[in-house]
C-alpha cells in the first residue's frame, strides 16, 4: 500500500551515498597516518654574546650540532641586541641533541645550554670543551607539545 503511494507522488526511496556522501574509492584503501605517528619538531633561537670585558668582535660565530649533522650554521650579528643569533627550524623532538658554538673556529661556552654531555663519536670530540670533568659538549633537551 505504501509502495503505491510513493509511486503516486513520484517519490523515490532514499538511496545510500546520496549527494552529501561521497562514494567509496574503488582502488586499494589509502593508509592514513594517525596523529601520534607524526614526528614532533620545533624551532629554537640560539644567541651568543661577547663575554664581559671582551671588546674585540670575532670574524665568525657559528652553531653546529646533531640537528645539523654537525654542519656549521653561520650566526648573524644583531647590533641592536649586541649579540649573534640564528633560528634553527625542524629540530626533531622527543630526544636530546648535542651542539656547540664556535667563535672564530674555536668552541665557546653557551651559558643558556640545558647542560653538559660527554661527547660521542669523533665529530663531537672534535668540538668538545675541556672541563674539570673532561671534554664536554652542550645539551639541548627536545621540546614536546
Amino acid at each position: 500500500m505504501f509502495g503505491t503511494q510513493n509511486n503516486l507522488f513520484a517519490r523515490k526511496p532514499p538511496q545510500k551515498g546520496g549527494p552529501m556522501m561521497p562514494e567509496a574509492p574503488s582502488g586499494p584503501p589509502m593508509s592514513r597516518r594517525e596523529p601520534n605517528d607524526r614526528k614532533t619538531a620545533y624551532s629554537k633561537v640560539f644567541r651568543w654574546r661577547l663575554p664581559d670585558g671582551q671588546t674585540a668582535e670575532p670574524a665568525t660565530v657559528e652553531l653546529l650540532g646533531t640537528f645539523s649533522h654537525w654542519q656549521r650554521i653561520a650566526m648573524t650579528r644583531d647590533s641592536v641586541l649586541d649579540s649573534w643569533h640564528v633560528t634553527v627550524h625542524h629540530i626533531p623532538g622527543n630526544k636530546t641533541h648535542h651542539y656547540m658554538m664556535l667563535v672564530d673556529g674555536k668552541p665557546v661556552y653557551d651559558k643558556t645550554c640545558d647542560g653538559l654531555a660527554v661527547p660521542h663519536g669523533p665529530q663531537e670530540e672534535r668540538y668538545a670543551l675541556a672541563t674539570d670533568k673532561g671534554p664536554r659538549v652542550f645539551m639541548l633537551f627536545a621540546q614536546t607539545k
